[in-house]
Order: C-alpha cells, then structure tokens, then sequence
C-alpha cells in the first residue's frame, strides 16, 4: 500500500496513536534526565539545553527504530522482540529510581551530551515499543516521533505529575505494551500462519500475556508494600 492509501485506513490511526501513547508514557526518563542534566545550568541555558539536548536524543532514536524495524524482519526477532517487550510492560509496573547517577552538566554542551548519551543508553524500551507497533511501517515511527516530540519536550514533566496523581495511568500504559508485544509474537513470521488458522487461540494467547504482565505488576508491587510496612514498623521479613 502507498501512503495516501494506509492514511485512510484504521489501522494506520491506531497504530499512530498506539505510537504516540507509548511515547508518551516512556516518556518519564526523557523529563528526569532532562532536569537532571540541566539543573546546575543557569535559566537561560537550561531551555537550550532542553531543546537541543531532546533533538540530538530523538534524531538517534529515529535511526535506532528504523533499525530496529528492518531488524524485526528477521525470522524469530519479532518474537524475541515482543519477549522483550513484555518484560518492558511488566518494569513500567514495578520500576524503581534509577537515576541517580545522571550528573549534572556544568556547561551547555556538556549537559546537551549528557543528555543524548543517557536517552541513548536508556532508550531501547521505547524503540522496542515504537518499532513493534509500527509494524515495519516507517512512516508511523516517523509520525508519532514527530507528534511526540513537542509533547516530550514541554510536556512530559507534566506528564509525569498527571502519571503521579492518577496513577491507574501506569497500568493501562503497561497493558498496551503487553497488548503490542504479545501481537509481535503472534504477528512472528514462523507463527503467524498458525494464528491466522486459529484466531481464537491467538486472541486468547495476547489476552493471557496481557492479563498476566499486569497480575505480576499487581502482585510483585503488593509484596514490596508489605516488605516496606515491615521494615517501617521496625519488623524483621
């Protein structure tokens, strides 16, 4: 299909706001290593170092995902892929800080470097994310970067207030990730034969992967509550 013609489909609509939705929700380390990076700047920089920072970590994320998209069109990649990505949705349930080595750049350049090696480095989640949904589409990856992009510049510390206070956010969020990678297994070219000959076995097998991704969230966040009351009361675990 041409452009014009996957531009009037629902597809295409639904995978651009897949996109721009796990964009968006990763996009929490883009706003910590941002304010982290460029704490120590003086105001008038720290906007500079927000801009320039976030487009030299987007231009590497374009040619990561459009690498990982041709990648995925690998025999079993694809599966291993939506293994992976699974793993991602289950750590957005249950992550923890692990900023706190981010130093502070001193300088402009210095802080828009620490910025692209860090998003660089951190990063692989959501070009995993982004390419699975694309389903080897670059113009959706190039789309919902571009859409994303603003947002993650000016709006992603808000974001995160909003991911805060609500935090039933988190696990819808997941649940997409789960939801794209579990149709990345069952889209896998060596399977994907068996699952177009049964589509209730692989409707059935992307709502259990979904639906467990989440249980383990629940349950794996449930045990460090209780860990936490313990160790607050002075008890032994």
């Amino acid at each position: 299909m041409d452009f014009f013609t996957d531009f009037l489909t629902v597809q295409f609509w639904t995978a651009l706001v897949t996109i721009v939705f796990i964009d968006l929700l990763l996009a929490g380390d883009n706003a910590i290593v941002i304010g982290l990076a460029a704490r120590n700047l003086p105001k008038e920089n720290q906007k500079k170092a927000v801009i320039w920072g976030t487009v030299g970590a987007v231009g590497i994320r374009v040619v990561a995902t459009v690498i990982v998209v041709w990648l995925l069109k690998i025999p079993f990649l694809l599966a291993i892929g939506g293994v992976l990505l699974l793993w991602i949705a289950y750590k957005l349930l249950v992550q923890e800080n692990e900023h706190g080595d981010i130093k502070a750049g001193g300088t402009l350049m210095a802080a828009i470097r620490t910025i692209v090696i860090a998003d660089a480095a951190m990063g692989l989640d959501n070009v995993i994310a982004v390419a699975g949904a694309a389903h080897g589409n670059f113009t959706l990856v190039v789309l919902g970067l571009l859409i994303s992009i603003p947002i993650v510049v000016w709006g992603s510390t808000l974001f995160i207030k909003v991911i805060e206070k609500y935090q039933w956010i988190i696990y819808i969020g997941s649940g997409v990730l789960a939801y794209t990678a579990a149709k990345m297994i069952t889209h896998e070219k060596k399977f994907e034969e068996f699952f177009s000959d049964n589509p209730v076995l692989s409707w059935t097998l992307i709502a259990a992967l979904t639906a467990l991704v989440i249980v383990a969230g629940v349950w794996t966040n449930a045990i460090r509550s209780r860990k936490s009351a313990h160790v607050r009361k002075g008890g032994t675990i």
